[in-house]
């Protein structure tokens, strides 16, 4: 250590290290994934940028943050275009970020939703330009790899769901640079041959970049001008590309295409038993009403019958003739019985009797006439003599003959019965049998 001819200090050692790094390596591209991203106030980013081995911290500051089109998160997978340099404060190797793109399943996911704008704007997600699909298709046609677990899948659920209809297999790839046109052509060729009445777009799982073909513009426009209707079936539930945007119905699998599109036996075989046991009732209860019209038919030809008509007439003629024989005679009893009730009513209204009822009426009526009236004369009488005899006894004037008077306030006809009812030098009224007497009040005495 003495022998060193130079000693350096740590910021001379920070500032030689970070000069020659500058002057070396200049700026370099160097791809990764963001982690620990952080976003301080001063609108600048630190992350480290890693991959399976290493990592190494960066900086991007928010003049060239600007520019990269899309806001950095953790896990992306980007292309930087940076400087390699020394944070000497710390002695930390860095990288200054000048420029970031996405690489890798995030570019791939930019393009993806560049497209799905682009054709979005365009109408070709519309629900109303949707085909719909047959109720039951006559041949169904799949586009996917012959070798694929996509088209065993939907085979094999065909088989157990409806195995008379018949499949057409257009083999394709699914995946690669030749996939996309592979299935735009496919799909243009069972259009122009017409013998499927609707298409399964099929693929197993994957990565985005595995999916891609059914991500491309190519494969987009070709489901778009198909008059065939389109199940797009790619990849896992979770999975979506921009054929299931664009066709005319998505299945979350091939299995679940295969399932939408074919009926289950099972039901239309009980269905077709319930058709048949309906259509068995029906007839037999048209057999029992076109019996039953039959007979009624049979019973009015019988009654209509030529034979039964003249049986009728007959019987109805020689009612007639009884009825015309025997007409005189009855019409001869019946006058008879007429005349003999009128002779009675005359005989019960002869005047003479008449007469003789009303007199012996009046002669009673003469002999009941003075008993009654001498009853009500003594009723009366006696009535008149005990009305007179209560009158003569309540009469103020019988009182007064037996010595009786009656004292009066002249100035108001008060009757005084007590002291309290007059005072000093009123004048009264005593009225006696035969007259009255009019006094003032000298002086009051009271008990």
């Amino acid at each position: 250590m003495h022998d060193n001819k130079h000693i350096y200090t740590v910021s001379q050692l920070c500032i030689e290290t970070r000069l020659t790094l500058e002057s070396h390596f200049l700026t370099i591209s160097i791809e990764g994934e963001i982690s620990n991203l952080a976003r301080p106030a001063s609108g600048h980013i630190y992350f480290t940028l890693k991959d399976d081995k290493a990592q190494v911290q960066c900086a991007m500051f928010r003049a060239q943050l600007r520019k990269t089109g899309f806001v950095p998160e953790n896990g992306m997978h980007v292309m930087l275009k940076a400087r390699v340099s020394l944070y000497e404060a710390r002695g930390n190797f860095q990288l200054i970020a000048e420029q970031m793109e996405l690489a890798g399943e995030g570019l791939l996911r930019q393009q993806f939703e560049a497209l799905k704008n682009k054709l979005l704007n365009e109408g070709l997600f519309e629900g109303s330009i949707k085909k719909p699909l047959p109720a039951l298709a006559k041949k169904i046609g799949v586009v996917t790899s012959s070798s694929g677990a996509a088209v065993h899948d939907i085979l094999k659920v065909l088989n157990n769901r409806f195995p008379s209809i018949p499949v057409l297999i257009y083999p394709v790839m699914v995946q690669g640079d030749k996939a996309k046109h592979e299935i735009s052509d496919a799909i243009q060729l069972a259009n122009k041959r017409e013998d499927c009445d609707v298409l399964i777009v099929a693929r197993g799982g994957g990565s985005l970049e595995d999916l891609w073909a059914f991500n491309e513009e190519i494969v987009a426009r070709a489901i778009h001008d198909s008059s065939i209707p389109i199940i797009s079936a790619v990849g896992h539930e979770v999975d979506f590309t921009i054929a299931d945007y664009v066709a005319d119905f998505r299945a979350p699998t091939p299995s679940a295409a295969a399932e939408a599109i074919s009926p289950d036996q099972y039901q239309w075989i009980s269905h077709f038993n319930y058709l048949a046991k309906q259509l068995t009732n029906t007839l037999s209860l048209n057999i029992t009403d076109k019996n039953q019209l039959l007979n009624n038919l049979q019973h009015r030809l019988k009654q209509t019958h030529p034979g039964k008509q003249l049986q009728m007439h007959a019987q109805r003629l020689d009612d007639c003739q009884a009825r015309l024989l025997q007409g005189p005679n009855v019409a001869m009893q019946n006058a008879k019985l007429r005349l003999s009730d009128l002779k009675s009513q005359l005989m019960s209204q002869h005047p003479q009797r008449l007469i003789d009822g009303y007199q012996h009426r009046l002669s009673r009526l003469k002999h009941q006439l003075p008993a009654p009236i001498q009853r009500t004369l003594q009723q009366e009488k006696l009535r008149f003599a005990q009305s007179h005899t209560g009158l003569e006894a309540l009469s103020p004037l019988a009182t007064l003959s037996r010595g009786y008077s009656i004292t009066k306030r002249e100035a108001d006809g008060m009757i005084i019965k007590s002291t309290n009812n007059v005072r000093l030098n009123d004048k009264l009224v005593i009225q006696l049998a035969d007259g009255t007497i009019q006094t003032n009040v000298d002086s009051i005495h009271e008990k």
